[in-house]
């Protein structure tokens, strides 16, 4: 029985109802043992964000797939979670804590921690609330967080293998160093702004009366950044510049310090940029590191002049002067710092070598600098200029761990979609760096390396004789999972290297490595990493962990998994880690080892591209390594959503679009359909208001459409087979629901997600709701109600992973199906198909009845107008549709009678349907002259109009020059008045 729908449809009222009832009943993943498994996880957001443009279009596309593979009766698994973002959510409980006045150095780590915990109990939920406003089907009771007790286990695991197999190691080298946070931060972290600065000119005078061919004494080097000089330790120049040919092996010596330092010969110097010559600061550039090694300067030997917070220190060699020590590297808060004071000192002796400029006045004029834009980097989070800090760090060597990802993909193990990625994957992988994986936060997965007290050189206790001159690392590092491993690491270690007999010898942990004897007692303590590793690593292991790895069954699981509670609740706890989640963590009894056997490998991630290599690839190198599997056949990129006017958007701009905003007014349907409709293979997509209303006034279409059945006695079928059908338009209508569903198929097994949310739209729109309901109006016997309900279903049925919730209101109204929500219904088999003579029938009468109403608007003739129709020719066909149709034609066409044979002299227009032509009377309809005359002065200007846009737009200097939104308008207005010359032309021709 049908429940009669409200007059107007309300997104608003129905979301929230629907979403909950989905939810409360366990609808997002039912209970289906042995169906064929479909998984795909979420890129986990940060726990401190909240939904953006991005996580739609993101989340959008993969609820689509989960929707439809769920329809198609599969045990669909969304894997929701969320990421503990080490900085970020660092940050936000450091600002709470310094909002009451507390700082976060005042209190111990585990108390600090334990303020993180807090806040993410209290206040790290907002985005995966809003996540169910957009429609996501997640499969919320098994909800992960990468901080979670069996993920951390995960990490923690995949740390210690990763080292045991010699593929982690600790090494000194440059790193992206955020002052203000002072901790690493990946590249992705870096945002590059182009800043107004300087480039300024100095001289490096030769050492010992050396001079250049030219009889310099000198060597000019040019930089952006003079404070780095106090740690400069080369001059570096091109092996084949013969200006420096003779120079090559010799030293400069350097201003202010006094360091005598060589000048190499390196293809980094370009002898077309400045003097040619290259200051290297191999402890504070990235390609000055670079140049530094292959100038033989081990990392170890580099000199770092900058500490933690960009304050100048001093250097290894002791060569900076006393009034450097302690000045900021820029001017901050109006005092000088280094640069300002090293660019003094400099011209005060001498070696500044000033820029000569023009005024406008065309006059020359000496200044220190020459003006330059400089593409500055800034920490994303910290605002400040990152700074290339050499610095001891952990790293993980991703040129190995590529290798299997790099075959993958080759081999079409893994499938990139657009393929157009391929190229730039390859080109990432095949020249990776090694990965920093440790970050100075207390919020995260600490590592569990723990670093004991030296043995060489000790007093006591006496290396053992066989020990005797082996050096041993000045750190000895103990990898393991928890403390009481370290210890007995560090335990065997000692007692392997040191004389211990009569000894009473124990390892501790302590907060320093040391060395305690008292007697005949030996206590060494050990000291664990203070750092912790970079959400990255962990994320990296989400495809697996979250489905139970490394323990099996999972430890999601009331039945031998991780401890439970005695309702099978686990606790949350962090393994290896030094700080406890205060709040349980209840998951699902009865899920059974087969969890992580059965969804992994998953089936398929959909991911931005923008985190190509910051996380998909990171997932190939750690499933591969950790499972000896790919973590998904099938990666689906997909391109930024961009402002309207096609800027990036940021909030500088003020171009941020609010996905929860556009819910309010259109309805997450719509946003959803949008989204869907024009996401093309990874292109960008363009905001579009108007496009998104277009949508929602689809969903009002759909929702009239199904008022307008129910008002004729139409409701739920009782079939998922097509009905039986006699009459030709209830045999077309089942035959376009046929070749709809194939299409639509067809188009998401391409993830092409734009050709099939356009297929359905079609269908719905054009075929059902204009043609299908107007064809049979007035005509409902048996059959039709019972074929209009049928499709109605399919349409439901097929839309609704585009627009979840106005199908399952609809679903629900049209019969009492409380056993089956849409939600859980049977994808279309409609078991019929297309028959070609009812095809023919009815395209053709749809053909008839455009071609009418297309060449009435052009005329300006009233859609009511009734007009004679004349076809001298027919063909067998269109004697039997309009033999069969008059009524229908009558109606709908207007066209009343239709003869065959030819028609009277006169003005006429003429019309087509599939290859018979039809002549229309004009005499007595309208004035044929005074619309001639009408439609010749609209071409003109049209034509007048489009040749102007096509000259401006041919213009190179208005086409680079002007902004971008006017000639994106300028072209819109081409292509209009272009189509108006085309539509006027068409509508003179008809009138002879």
């Amino acid at each position: 029985m049908t429940t009669e729908l409200p007059k107007t449809f309300d997104p608003a009222d129905i979301e929230a109802r629907w979403y909950r009832h989905w939810e409360e009943n366990g609808l997002f993943r039912p209970e289906r043992p042995d169906a064929e498994p479909y998984t795909i996880v979420n890129p986990p957001p940060n726990v401190t964000g909240s939904l953006h443009i991005g996580h739609a279009l993101d989340n959008t596309l993969q609820d689509v797939v989960i929707r439809y593979e769920r329809l198609r009766g599969k045990d669909a698994l969304w894997v929701v979670g969320t990421d503990h973002a080490g900085i970020a959510t660092q940050m936000v409980v450091e600002r709470n804590l310094n909002s009451q006045g507390v700082k976060r150095t005042d209190m111990s780590r585990e108390a600090f921690l334990e303020h993180v915990w807090e806040w993410k109990e209290q206040s790290g939920g907002t985005i995966t609330r809003q996540l169910r406003r957009l429609g996501c089907s997640m499969d919320w009771p098994r909800e992960q967080f990468t901080m979670d007790e069996h993920f951390s286990k995960a990490v923690l695991k995949t740390f210690v293998d990763l080292y045991n197999d010699g593929l982690i190691y600790r090494d000194k080298r440059l790193v992206n160093w955020d002052p203000k946070l002072k901790t690493a931060i990946s590249d992705l972290e870096v945002e590059t702004t182009d800043v107004k600065g300087h480039f300024w000119h100095f001289k490096y005078p030769l050492e010992n009366g050396v001079t250049l061919d030219d009889g310099r004494d000198y060597i000019e080097v040019a930089t952006t950044r003079p404070e780095t000089m106090l740690a400069d330790m080369a001059v570096a120049v091109h092996p084949d510049d013969a200006r420096y040919t003779s120079v090559i092996g010799k030293h400069v010596v350097l201003p202010i310090t006094g360091r005598r330092v060589p000048i190499v010969a390196d293809e980094h110097a370009d002898p077309e940029l400045g003097s040619g010559a290259v200051k290297i600061t191999p402890g504070h550039d990235f390609n000055d590191f670079d140049v530094g090694k292959r100038a033989g300067f081990q990392p170890a030997e580099m000199l770092n002049m900058l500490d933690a917070e960009a304050n100048v220190c001093q250097t290894a060699d002791g060569l900076v002067p006393e009034e450097f020590i302690g000045l900021h590297r820029f001017k901050r808060d109006g005092v000088d710092g280094a640069r300002e004071l090293v660019v003094q000192r400099l011209k005060e002796a001498g070696y500044l070598i000033p820029h000569i400029a023009k005024t406008k006045k065309g006059e020359e004029q000496e200044l220190d600098a020459e003006p330059r834009t400089i593409a500055t980097p800034f920490g994303d989070r910290g605002g400040v200029v990152i700074e290339p800090w050499l610095t001891d760090q952990w790293y993980v060597d991703a040129e190995k761990l590529a290798v299997k990802p790099i075959e993958a993909v080759k081999s079409g193990d893994i499938e990139i979609v657009p393929k157009s990625w391929e190229k730039t994957f390859f080109n990432w992988m095949e020249n990776i760096q090694p990965w920093c994986v440790s970050r100075q936060l207390w919020w995260g997965h600490r590592i569990p390396a723990w670093y004991g007290y030296p043995i060489w050189g000790a007093e006591f206790p006496k290396l053992r004789p066989d020990k005797v001159g082996t050096p041993s690392s000045p750190l000895p590092t103990f990898v393991a999972l928890d403390d009481a491993e370290a210890i007995a690491k560090a335990e065997e270690f000692y007692r392997q290297n040191w004389d211990l007999s009569g000894k009473d010898f124990v390892v501790v942990v302590g907060d320093e490595a040391g060395l305690r004897v008292d007697g005949d007692r030996v206590e060494a303590s050990i000291r664990r990493d203070s750092d912790v590793l970079d959400t990255w690593f962990s994320s990296a292991l989400w495809p697996f962990a979250t489905l139970g790895w490394p323990d099996n069954p999972s430890p999601l699981a009331g039945e031998g998994g991780a401890p439970t509670g005695a309702e099978g609740e686990g606790t949350a706890t962090m393994v290896g880690a030094d700080a406890t989640n205060p709040s349980p963590n209840p998951l699902p009894q009865g899920e059974r080892a087969s969890l992580f056997d059965k969804h992994y490998p998953n089936n398929l991630l959909i991911s931005g591209f923008d985190i190509l290599f910051f996380w998909d690839a990171r997932m190939m190198m750690m499933g591969q390594y950790n499972t000896g599997q790919n973590p998904w056949p099938r990666l689906y990129l997909h391109g930024l959503v961009r402002a309207a006017d096609g800027a990036k958007m940021s909030k500088s701009k003020g171009n941020v679009v609010d996905p929860l905003g556009l819910i309010d007014q259109y309805g997450a349907d719509a946003l959803r359909f949008f989204m869907a409709a024009m996401e093309s293979q990874g292109r960008d997509i363009k905001m579009d208001d108007k496009r998104i209303e277009g949508y929602r006034n689809f969903a009002t279409k759909l929702w009239n459409a199904t008022r307008f059945c129910q008002a004729n006695g139409i409701g739920a079928s009782t079939s998922i087979a097509a009905p039986k059908a006699s009459h030709a338009v209830n045999r077309w209508i089942i035959g376009e629901v046929v070749e709809t569903k194939q299409a639509l198929d067809a188009a998401l097994a391409d993830l092409r997600f734009d050709a099939a949310a356009n297929t359905i739209y079609r269908f719905v729109w054009d075929r059902f709701c204009d043609w299908y309901i107007e064809l049979v109006k007035g005509n409902f016997d048996e059959e039709t109600r019972a074929v209009a309900g049928w499709a109605l279903d399919q349409i439901l049925v097929m839309l609704h992973p585009f627009m979840p919730f106005i199908t399952e209101e609809l679903w629900s109204k049209q019969g009492d199906r409380a056993d089956y929500p849409l939600i859980t219904a049977q994808w279309p088999e409609p078991q019929a198909e297309v028959d070609a003579e009812a095809k023919a029938e009815i395209d053709w009468l749809i053909a008839l009845t455009s071609a009418t109403r297309t060449a009435k608007n052009e005329l300006g003739i009233a859609p009511g107008a009734k007009l004679q129709a004349f076809c001298a020719s027919p063909s067998p066909l269109a004697k039997s549709v309009v033999e069969a149709n008059a009524g229908a034609i009558e109606r709908l066409a207007r066209l009343t009678p239709v003869t065959f044979g030819e028609a009277p002299a006169g003005a006429a227009m003429q019309i087509a349907a599939g290859e018979d032509e039809f002549v229309i009377p004009l005499e007595g309809v309208i004035d044929i002259e005074a619309e001639k005359a009408r439609l010749e002065k609209a071409l003109a200007a049209s034509a007048k109009e489009a040749k102007s846009l096509e000259g401006r737009l041919s213009n190179a200097n208005f086409v680079e020059r002007a902004k971008p939104e006017a000639v994106e308008k300028a072209r819109a207005d081409h292509a209009h008045h272009m189509a108006e010359v085309t539509r006027l032309e068409a509508a003179l021709a008809r009138l002879g």
